[in-house]
């Protein structure tokens, strides 16, 4: 029979519950109205049938009676400075505006018993705050009718009740605030007072796949014109049995489900129904039986796509037996639940009363418990195995005192930001919020209070707007809870409005040991209520014995805690030890909590630890015991120190002493520390850690219990071989005379044949397949099936995409390198080295060269060598380019071929390839740079160093005394030859010191030094001596004369000793032949002739000479023309 619903609500702090609806609903979901704004209520729901009234459904958690957005802010907890939400002007208000007409205004929800209304705010609205009036009348009239008459609403939803079922409506909404009432808005198109939401259909093609031994995958497709769909059930009958059970306890979201605990070989039909908030569907058709098996390859294990678990929605796991009791199929209403109303709710008031329904409830009264969470968790649990008691809010409540010490927490230019302190006596109830008041203060006389917020604050931290700069305010405070406002604080201190720094957060409180031991403990803790200007970004601990003095304490860790929990090693037993907790943020470090109580670090006799089981079916549980219990004790399990709510994944179990937490489907969100402790005891308490690592330890244990295994060495591998082939492989620790392996390709099973050559060898453990040729069509998984009497395994390659097009190519290259290797071919590449003489070596490793093999060397497709007579004893083939430079830039090659075949290696040196080389040239250029040297020249000093020889790319700079040289014509550098010189003319005694010629190769800086501050040896200030050699004069800079002429030149050296003459012609060393004469006679006169002068002749001829104490070099260019004919 069909099922209605009576809603009932109870004023939190009270024992009244009131009926809500008068005549019991059809749909699960109901408005309710009459609330008090501010107040908070609990809910519970009956439902009716022709056979009577339901027991009352658990209590809702509480709710307050509040607008959705003032509800986001409270929930949201800010912190401060951006708590503030009010802006306090100085000016006089403005006049006051009338509301414009709401917009958006439409029906969201309507039924036979009500309408729901919602729109937007007005554009138009003025400073103050706006309410609502609405409006209805029947369809086609216009005779309009307010709905609330007495009080307007302050919410932009409405529910309208008391309409005439089947008539049409039409409805509107007026604004108003203190100035008046606005226009209407637009009216809503007319609306049938009925039902809206109807049953949905029934869920169509039902498809059941093969998935494990004990699983089948069900699929269906959603049911037409499915609206609000809350989720599905799904229900499986052994065939020819009759007897359907259900699959899930939870609607399921998607349309795929996988069904456990199914007998294997057993077949089995399905169907399944849809359920919205209007009721449940009719079955779908019954799906064609299916029988119970795995699937080739092995199906889904258990865990490894937890997406399709049917637990993965919170769903209840189904015994293998098919003797387990379940819940009804239909059950939307869970009749445990209803009998178990008080199991999560503790805090407020459960009412005894059920207005005109039966009582069941529990009127005794307890005191309020201050932390909920714990005691939320504690009810939860404990409600598996026995009744909770029921915690209430004492009765007589008042409001609460003054809060106090009102600081200011950061202040800027226009703003401040408060903080004050609870106050001590806060009524018997929680407080609700704060109201802030301030004033100026000037020449120490204050102002009038003006109100800072209106809507009440719940943190101690508020920010005040729009100051004044260098103004002198002060403040109080006044708190509030469900009794209404209290007295307000004293005025605060004065505080001037300028500029300064945000204060560090606040002291973390509710600091407590557990888990102590003889050498450890664990400490908890929760984060500050302020936490500053920017979240905390972790926690210190300090640690002292109980007896040591302040300057004692000590931090427990270096660096800041992310957590609000540390385990604390290194304790020595039988000493008591006190321990605090400051906060930090970017900040820096707040003031620390309250310090815990003395603890002393000992291991009580008969202390137990959590015990980590794995029975035989597999399943994963934590165990702890206990035997100091008291009849009111109770085991309750966290994670990660933190109360466990979702309980989905897990199942407590409680017997007397022991208490068992078992894993549904341990995975990677169980990870964490499982910690118990028991309440009502000394402390007893102990936790376990699950770890990624733990986590695989336990998965693998687990999973051997229920399916023993051929255990493996290694998993299936693969391989490439020499020619190509393409080797699969794996490795059990032992095998059997009798084990078996089946080779799986693509769910098919592929045997022996001339692609396929397979073998087990049962000595080893190894079983491998060999496969010819990798084609396209071998795309796709490989998969090895073991079987050793009862013991199974397999293991599987998937090679598919990139990775198969990786493998492939890898095994057409080795196919090529094998044809390749049969003839001459190249062991190593074409590469470079440069030698100690600078020269550029191209050289290759070649293998397997015989006489008849050629050798031919390419530059940019061109023929540079041909090596006919090698004799490869090291199998090294080698060019050698000398004086390597840009010119030698391009594309190198070489190629081996015989009657056996050819084997090519290609060598570019261009852009960034020629630039390293030449790098690595300049580099050696630069490492065979001899010391410098100093030489008197004519004109002064020249400092010089020879390399093997100069490239352009080698950069050349010169630094004096740790600055570097700025070139002048007095001060000049260049390159004669393999020689780098810096010339220094007419010389100072400004120019003496350390010179560094710095020669760059492109990564790193050579460097040769000389010292030019006479202090060293005689040659570094010889230049200073008057015998040096020197050209005294006769030679002119520039000659020029007629071909077929003769030219005579000659000059005076001088120098003691006697210098060495010498003759250079266009930078090149020049002597004397047929054509021109060179004599040096008496030791001072130098000649120069040419008897018949041609062009070949001219150019740049320097005289040099030379002695001990100096070289210097004269310069005369010659230009020869020819005269013009007559």
């Amino acid at each position: 029979p069909a099922l209605l619903f009576v809603f009932f609500r109870c004023e939190v702090g009270t024992s009244h519950w009131t009926q809500c609806n008068e005549n019991p609903v059809k749909f699960a979901r109901f408005p309710v109205t009459g609330l008090i704004e501010g107040r908070s209520y609990i809910f519970r729901v009956r439902a009716v049938n022709k056979a009577g009234v339901s027991l009352p459904s658990r209590v809702s958690e509480p709710v307050a009676a509040l607008d959705p957005a003032d509800r986001a802010r409270l929930r949201s907890h800010p912190s401060a400075p951006w708590t503030g939400q009010i802006i306090v002007t100085e000016e006089e208000p403005a006049e006051g505006v009338v509301p414009g007409p709401p917009t958006d205004l439409q029906v969201i929800e309507a039924t036979k018993n009500y309408v729901v209304l919602s729109w937007k705010p007005p554009g138009q609205r003025g400073h103050e705050g706006i309410m609502y009036f609405v409006e209805k009348c029947i369809a086609g009239t216009e005779d309009w009718q307010r709905v609330n008459t007495e009080i307007p609403v302050k919410s932009p939803r409405f529910a309208v009740f008391d309409l005439s079922e089947g008539k049409s409506y039409c409805f509107r909404v007026r604004c108003c605030n203190s100035a008046g009432i606005g226009e209407p808005s637009e009216a809503t198109e007319a609306t049938v007072v009925d039902d809206k939401l109807d049953i949905p259909k029934a869920p169509g093609r039902i498809m059941p796949t093969r998935n494990t031994d004990t699983s089948v995958v069900v699929t269906w497709t959603e049911p037409p014109d499915a609206k609000e769909l809350v989720g599905y059930y799904i229900e499986a009958s052994v065939e020819g049995s009759g007897r359907w059970e259900p699959c899930n306890n939870n609607p399921v979201k998607g349309t795929r489900f996988i069904c456990h605990g199914l007998s294997n070989g057993e077949k089995y039909i399905f169907r399944v129904r849809a359920v919205n908030a209007a009721g449940l569907s009719e079955f779908s058709q019954e799906s064609e039986p299916i029988e119970v098996k795995a699937a080739i390859g092995g199906g889904l294990l258990p865990g490894v796509c937890p997406e399709l678990s049917g637990k993965a929605a919170g769903l209840t796991e189904r015994t293998a037996s098919w003797e387990g009791m379940h819940e009804s199929s239909q059950p939307i209403f869970d009749t445990d639940a209803l009998l178990k109303c008080n199991a999560k709710f503790n805090r407020e008031t459960l009412p005894s009363s059920c207005g005109k329904l039966e009582s069941t409830g529990d009127s005794n009264a307890r005191e309020m418990v201050k932390d909920p969470a714990p005691q939320k968790a504690t009810a939860k649990q404990a409600s598996k195995n026995s009744a909770s008691s029921l915690r209430v809010i004492p009765i007589g409540t008042a409001p609460p005192s003054p809060p106090y010490d009102i600081v200011v927490l950061e202040s800027v230019r226009d703003s401040m930001v408060l903080g004050w302190k609870q106050p001590e006596a806060i009524g018997g109830t929680e407080i609700t919020g704060y109201y802030v008041n301030y004033r100026e203060v000037v020449d120490g006389v204050p102002g009038k209070w003006k109100e800072a917020n209106i809507k009440a604050v719940t943190e101690r931290a508020y920010r005040i707007q729009d100051l004044k700069e260098n103004m002198v305010y002060q403040f109080q405070v006044a708190a509030a809870n469900l009794a209404g406002v209290g007295t307000p604080s004293k005025p605060s201190k004065s505080f001037k409005c300028e500029e300064w720094t945000i204060a560090v957060p606040g002291p973390p409180h509710d600091v407590k040991c557990t888990e102590v031991r003889k050498d450890s403990l664990v400490l908890l803790w929760k984060e500050p209520v302020y936490s500053g200007r920017s979240p905390i970004v972790g926690y210190y601990v300090d640690m002292k014995e109980a007896t040591a003095k302040e300057e004692h304490w000590r931090s427990v860790n270096e660096k800041p805690l992310q957590k609000k929990f540390l385990k604390i090693d290194g304790l020595t037993q039988g000493v008591s030890y006190v321990f605090r907790v400051r906060a930090t943020n970017q900040a820096g470090v707040g003031k620390p909590s309250d310090v815990t109580d003395a603890v002393t670090a000992e291991t009580r006799p008969g202390t137990k630890e959590v015990v980590v089981d794995v029975d035989d079916n597999g399943v994963i549980s934590l165990n702890f015991e206990c035997d100091q219990m008291s009849p009111d004790s109770k085991f309750i399990w966290s994670k990660n120190y933190e109360p466990i709510e979702d309980d989905t994944r897990l199942n407590i179990d409680t017997k007397g002493g022991k208490s068992k937490l078992s894993f549904k489907d341990l995975g990677e969100d169980d990870l964490g520390i499982y910690s118990c402790i028991v309440t009502d005891t000394d402390g007893v308490s102990s936790s376990y850690t699950i770890d990624e690592e733990e986590m695989k330890r336990l998965l693998a244990l687990s999973h051997e219990r229920q399916f023993p295994t051929v255990p493996l060495i290694s998993e299936l591998a693969v391989e490439i071989l020499e020619k190509g082939e393409v080797r699969f492989w794996l490795q059990a620790e032992k095998l059997s005379g009798n084990a078996k392996a089946n080779f799986v390709f693509n769910d098919k099973e592929i045997f022996n044949g001339e692609k396929y050559k397979m073998k087990v060898d049962r000595n080893t453990g190894l079983v491998e397949m060999i496969m010819d040729k990798l084609e396209e069509k071998d795309e796709g998984t490989y998969t090895f099936q073991l079987q050793d009497g009862k013991a199974t395994n397999q293991s599987s390659l998937v090679l598919i995409g990139d990775v198969f097009k990786k493998l492939r190519d890898e095994a057409d290259f080795q196919r090529k390198e094998w044809h390749r290797k049969q003839g001459p071919h190249f062991v190593d590449k074409l590469g470079w080295e440069v030698t100690d003489e600078c020269n550029v070596m191209l050289k290759c490793k070649v293998a397997n060269i015989k006489k008849e093999t050629h050798i031919v060397w390419y530059k940019d497709d061109r023929e540079i060598m041909v090596d006919e007579e090698h004799d490869f004893k090291d199998g090294v083939c080698t060019l050698l380019i000398s004086e390597f430079s840009k010119k030698d830039a391009g594309t190198y090659e070489v190629i081996l071929k015989d009657d056996r075949g050819k084997d090519t290696s290609e060598l570019k040196l261009k852009d960034t390839a020629f630039a390293e080389l030449m790098n690595e040239v300049c580099r050696k250029i630069a490492l065979s740079a001899t010391d410098l040297k100093i030489q008197s020249t004519a004109e002064g000093i020249r400092l010089y160093s020879y390399v093997n020889y100069y490239v352009e790319d080698l950069r050349v700079g010169w630094v004096h005394n740790d600055t570097q040289i700025k070139f002048t014509d007095r001060m000049r550098t260049g390159v004669t030859g393999e020689q780098i010189w810096l010339q220094i003319n007419e010389p100072t005694p400004q120019d003496k010191g350390r010179y560094t010629m710095e020669l760059f190769d492109g990564n790193t800086t050579h460097k040769k030094t000389v010292d030019l501050s006479g202090q060293d040896t005689k040659e570094n200030y010889s230049s200073l001596f008057p015998d040096r050699a020197r050209v005294l004069g006769g030679l002119p800079d520039v000659v020029t004369i007629q071909e077929g002429k003769a030219l005579n030149l000659s000059c005076t050296v001088w120098g003691d000793p006697t210098p060495e003459v010498s003759w250079l012609k266009n930078e090149k060393s020049f002597v004397s032949d047929a054509n021109c004469i060179l004599k040096f006679e008496s030791g001072k006169n130098v000649s120069f002739s040419i008897s018949t002068v041609s062009t070949q002749d001219s150019g740049k001829y320097s005289i040099v000479v030379k002695n001990k104490y100096g070289t210097e070099t004269s310069d005369v260019t010659v230009s020869v023309y020819i005269p013009e004919e007559e």
